[in-house]
């Protein structure tokens, strides 16, 4: 017979702590809403109103897309559920493409849903789902009160999963309102990596342009593949689609292939975009330090040399007459000690994202100004 100590030791830790704990069954007195329906609105995919689809790409693109990129597009990251309601609780019933099976992002991040409540400029967390890593559905209770009263929310979607099928659980008899307007039809649009999809923040209200959405009150596209931001001009024409641009970050570094590769795909990938929209702000970002640097110097000494033709790109179009393109040196973006706002000297934690938001909120919000 073992000791109390060992048994203890050996037993779920759910079972220790009751905040570790997945939760109660959902009641079944709840009325399941589907956010396709009005007056629900869903934000961040650039085609929904013409495909109804959970979907970061068109589902038949009219322009070749590799197929990793055509996979990456059914993860949801960006997308949002945004509505009003005076239900006491607000629930999700999710049914995803696949379970979780990231070893360092929580399954919160990569499949779950999270919530906040308040209203643009006020978001505050407000709950996360939870539910059993590699489950591929689950139900969730993502808010709960005592008080009926009229509350805006915003459901954020899974950053690295799709989702076939979503519901929203609210109490009998609860009235739905609309969100509130954005403050206008433009969309700011982000390209990227894994970075930009949302690599391997917690929760999904955590990735950093989930975090700029709630400061700046217009819907956000995120079409960062993980792994496979490699600037394609087919991506570029893709992105261009997008109606109403309030502006256009680009931050594929991180997946670039080199130094050379990058100084080839990079000119041809801004010029794509812009033949398209010559105004619209282009705010081209270089990756953010890798946690070996300090002792693998050749990491470094790559980082700057695509840091510093960056820079002269920029310095040479907007001497060519294209004012509408700045340039934002990701060095600083994580602080003094980036490893310490990553998980694996890659992709960043919370802090990092938090750190990363903070610093391209001020150039973000100058562009979209205009």
């Amino acid at each position: 017979m073992g000791s109390d100590s060992e048994k203890l030791t050996s037993s779920p830790l759910y079972q220790l702590d009751r905040n570790m704990s997945i939760g109660s069954p959902l009641s079944d007195r709840l009325q399941w809403h589907s956010p396709l329906e009005a007056p629900f609105l869903v934000a961040g995919f650039g085609w929904f109103q013409a495909e109804r689809l959970y979907r970061r790409l068109p589902a038949v693109p009219d322009v070749p897309v590799r197929p990793e990129v055509d996979a990456l597009s059914n993860c949801t990251s960006g997308g949002q559920i945004r509505f009003r309601t005076d239900s006491r609780t607000v629930s999700v019933r999710v049914r995803l493409t696949s379970g979780s099976g990231m070893y360092h992002m929580p399954p919160t991040g990569e499949c779950g849903m999270d919530a906040y409540i308040g209203g643009p400029g006020h978001w505050i967390h407000a709950g996360t789902a939870s539910f059993k890593p590699g489950q591929e559905e689950y139900e969730s209770s993502l808010f709960t009160c005592e008080d009926a009263e009229e509350r805006s929310f915003m459901l954020n979607m899974p950053l690295y999963q799709g989702v076939r099928e979503l519901w929203i659980g609210l109490e009998p008899g609860a009235k739905v309102w609309a969100p509130e307007p954005y403050d206008s039809s433009k969309k700011v649009i982000l390209y990227g990596t894994s970075i930009t999809q949302g690599g391997c923040a917690s929760r999904p209200g955590m990735s950093y342009p989930n975090i700029l959405s709630r400061h700046i009150h217009l819907e956000f596209i995120n079409l960062g593949f993980s792994g496979n931001g490699k600037g394609e001009p087919e991506l570029a024409m893709l992105a261009s689609q997008i109606s109403d641009p309030a502006c256009f970050v680009i931050d594929y570094e991180a997946n670039c292939g080199g130094t050379e590769e990058y100084r080839h795909t990079l000119p041809g990938f801004i010029k794509t975009y812009r033949e398209a929209h010559p105004d619209v702000p282009i705010i081209l970002v270089s990756r953010i330090p890798h946690g070996a640097e300090s002792f693998k110097p050749e990491i470094r000494e790559g980082r700057l040399a695509r840091l510093k033709f960056q820079s002269e790109l920029v310095a040479e179009r907007n001497k060519a007459g294209d004012r509408h393109i700045v340039f934002v040196d990701g060095s600083d973006l994580l602080g003094d000690d980036p490893g310490e706002a990553m998980v694996d000297g890659v992709h960043p934690t919370d802090l990092g994202f938090q750190r990363i938001a903070d610093g391209l909120l001020p150039v973000i919000r100058q562009a979209t100004s205009r």
